[in-house]
């Protein structure tokens, strides 16, 4: 018994990394790839500069439907659970 020790030792330190990523909730980590896509959509064919009031009001308005979409996720997925702990039999 004492030979399966260091084994599942190497095993859990193995898997540690892959479970860690369950962790995230979700979220993305990395947002420099959505400012970038919202600098583009708000400079507009270089219409409005960067840093203006409009670019301003537009990046605000861009954050806001962001926001709004998330949250409808997240509703969605916790009606769902609930209907699946509210109806058990019904897959």
């Amino acid at each position: 018994m004492r030979r399966s020790s260091p084994r599942l030792f190497l095993t859990l330190l193995l898997a540690a990394p892959l479970l860690a990523g369950c962790l995230e909730r979700g979220e993305p980590t990395v947002q420099s790839s959505l400012d970038t896509d919202d600098d583009t959509y708000c400079r507009a064919n270089g219409t409005i500069a960067s840093g203006s009031p409009q670019y301003a009001a537009c990046r605000k308005d861009r954050d806001v439907q962001r926001d709004n979409a998330t949250r409808r996720t997240d509703r969605k997925q916790r009606d769902l659970a609930q209907y699946m702990m509210d109806h058990p039999d019904h897959p």
